[in-house]
């Protein structure tokens, strides 16, 4: 089942408009997709007058930041659960794939805005790299736990962005049919996501072996 931001329209009568209109932007992404969305239809959405998010959003682009921005944070809070579960190293690298993974596929529309906003800008927020609870970081950290040097910071952004790339990469295939004899004989999706990340970890580890 997809993370929608509510189930359906809710009329705002008061309190933080902001808010509102972020929900508002995010059940459009997932129930119509990217092209219906406009401020317009967001204020329709939300209930409240058609210059209602000019107070808050210039402009299309600007609402979409704000979703984005949003999504790296429930992003960051899935990956953390992921991670916090698990008491092995090669588990919590293995989990944090699978939470990536899971994200993309519950919140397809999300997913792409994220992304499409970090292209327009030609790169990853900031806080992606910096902020100690972010997913990208949680990734780096559970590396350095695994024995990555974090004093060569060459190596270990190779290593994060080795791990964030195959993340992505399978985020992008994993519905394809070819994987479903494995999917079947492992057990369902979440297993057979498990099982590829439990092998780059493998790999990654006896590298360093």
């Amino acid at each position: 089942m997809r993370e929608t931001a509510a189930a359906g329209p809710r009329p705002y009568h008061h309190g933080d408009l902001r808010r509102a209109l972020i929900d508002a932007a995010r059940r459009l992404l997932e129930s119509e997709g990217p092209t219906a969305l406009s401020l317009r239809a967001v204020a329709r959405e939300a209930g409240v007058s058609p210059a209602a998010p000019y107070h808050h959003f210039k402009d299309k682009s600007e609402l979409l930041d704000a979703v984005a921005a949003e999504g790296w944070e429930l992003l960051n809070e899935k990956m953390t659960a992921a991670r916090t579960a698990e008491s092995s190293l090669s588990g919590k690298l293995a989990s944090l794939g699978v939470a990536y993974v899971r994200f993309a596929r519950d919140n397809p529309a999300l997913y792409r805005v994220m992304y499409d906003a970090s292209r327009d800008k030609e790169g990853l927020p900031e806080h992606v790299h910096q902020d100690e609870d972010s997913a990208y970081c949680q990734v780096r950290n559970t590396l350095v736990e695994a024995g990555v040097d974090p004093l060569d910071d060459v190596d270990l952004e190779l290593a994060t962005t080795a791990a964030w790339a195959a993340a992505h990469g399978l985020a992008e295939m994993v519905a394809f049919k070819q994987f479903q004899p494995l999917k079947d004989a492992l057990g369902g999706e979440d297993a057979f996501l498990r099982g590829v990340f439990e092998h780059l970890g493998v790999f990654a580890l006896s590298r360093r072996g």
